[in-house]
C-alpha cells in the first residue's frame, strides 16, 4: 500500500494546523484538571511530526502512520504522546497486515484497544477513549463524514459529565467533572480535521 505523497502531506498539515490554532484552548482545558500542557505538548508533537514530512511522504502509507505514531512517542509529553503513539502505531501495523482500507473500523478497533490497554482505562474514564469508540462504532456503521465529525465533537462534549478515573485529572475526583477531557478534545479535533481533509479531496 504505497502512500500518494500528498495524501499524507495534506493529513499531516490538517493535524498540525488544527493542533496549532487550537493550542491554547487544550491548555487551558487542561490547566482545569491536568498540567495546563497538553495543547503545547500536542503541537511539538505535530511540528515533529511536519518537519518529517517528506521523508514520511515517500513511505508505503503504514509504514508512515507507525512512523508518525513513533514520532508522536517520542515528542509529545505526559500521557498523550504513548496513547496517540499507540494508536497510530498499531493502526500501521494493522495495515501492513492487509491489502486495503477496506476493513478500517476493524483495524482502528483492534488499534483502540491497544490504546487502552497501555493506558490501563475503558470507556467512560474520562479519557480520549471516549471520542475514539464512538468513532469507531461511527465508522462501522458507515456513518458520513460529517456524522463522524459529529460524533466526535459531541462525545468529547460528553466527557464533561463524567468522573476522571485515569491520569492526573483523577486525583480530583468529583472536582473533575464539569470539565471537558483535554485528551478527548484533542482527539476530537483531529478528527474532525481528518474528516474534513478527505471530504474536500473526495477520497473516501
Amino acid at each position: 500500500m504505497q502512500a500518494e505523497p500528498v495524501l499524507v502531506l495534506g493529513l499531516i498539515e490538517a493535524c498540525r494546523a488544527v493542533i496549532t490554532a487550537n493550542t491554547d484552548h487544550l491548555c487551558a482545558l487542561d490547566c482545569a484538571i491536568g498540567d495546563g500542557d497538553h495543547g503545547s505538548n500536542m503541537q511539538r508533537g505535530f511540528e515533529a511530526v511536519s518537519a518529517q514530512g517528506a521523508v514520511l511522504s515517500n513511505l508505503p502509507f503504514p509504514d508512515a502512520v507507525e512512523k508518525i505514531g513513533m514520532t508522536l512517542v517520542m515528542n509529545v509529553g505526559g500521557a498523550a504522546g504513548p496513547l496517540y503513539g499507540t494508536l497510530l502505531m498499531e493502526i500501521g501495523r494493522e495495515l501492513r497486515a492487509r491489502d486495503g482500507i477496506d476493513d478500517f473500523p476493524i483495524v482502528l478497533k483492534k488499534a483502540i484497544d491497544a490504546v487502552a490497554r497501555r493506558g490501563r482505562s475503558h470507556a467512560g474514564d474520562k479519557t480520549l477513549l471516549d471520542v475514539l469508540y464512538p468513532v469507531q462504532d461511527a465508522l462501522a456503521q458507515s456513518s458520513t463524514l460529517i456524522d463522524v465529525a459529529r460524533r466526535a465533537e459531541l462525545s468529547a462534549d460528553l466527557t464533561a459529565a463524567m468522573k476522571a478515573m485515569r491520569g492526573r485529572a483523577s486525583y480530583l475526583g468529583d472536582r473533575s467533572i464539569g470539565h471537558v477531557d483535554p485528551g478527548a478534545s484533542s482527539c476530537a479535533l483531529l478528527t474532525t480535521a481528518i474528516c474534513h481533509y478527505f471530504g474536500e479531496n473526495h477520497r473516501i
